[in-house]
């Protein structure tokens, strides 16, 4: 098994690369997105919370700094769908400039914090 992330190419100060996700969440906050793109972002932010667990929703801890620095969520390479939607994101991005890339995993990339049928959430090893 793999796994597959899509994250920022530059580090936030605090070292980290945000998803895909969050990325496209920072471009509709700034109300940067155009319309169409907005309601690309809608349409498919409802799909994936229909189709894919939010980890948070499980253990409300996962993404906390202190108990688990870096915390980060890898697709597994068997949730084909969930990897194939992520393609009208990183179209948008690079729109707006702004730099996505899809990094490949064979094993996991640090400590499972998280599971399920889809995705892994890991703590980078240091």
């Amino acid at each position: 098994m793999g796994y597959v992330r899509f994250q920022s190419t530059t580090p936030t100060p605090d070292g980290r690369h945000p998803g895909f996700l969050g990325l496209i969440n920072n471009l509709s906050k700034a109300g940067r997105l155009t319309p169409e793109e907005e309601d690309f972002r809608r349409t498919t932010h409802s799909w994936y919370e229909a189709h894919h667990t939010n980890p948070t929703t499980v253990d409300a801890t996962v993404y906390d700094h202190t108990l688990n620095p870096g915390a980060t969520a890898w697709f597994k390479d068997s949730a084909t769908p969930l990897i194939t939607r992520a393609e009208g994101y990183l179209q948008i991005l690079e729109a707006h400039g702004v730099g996505c890339t899809k990094v490949v995993a064979a094993h996991p990339p640090g400590r499972i914090i998280y599971e399920d049928a889809d995705q892994i959430v890991v703590v980078p090893f240091r």
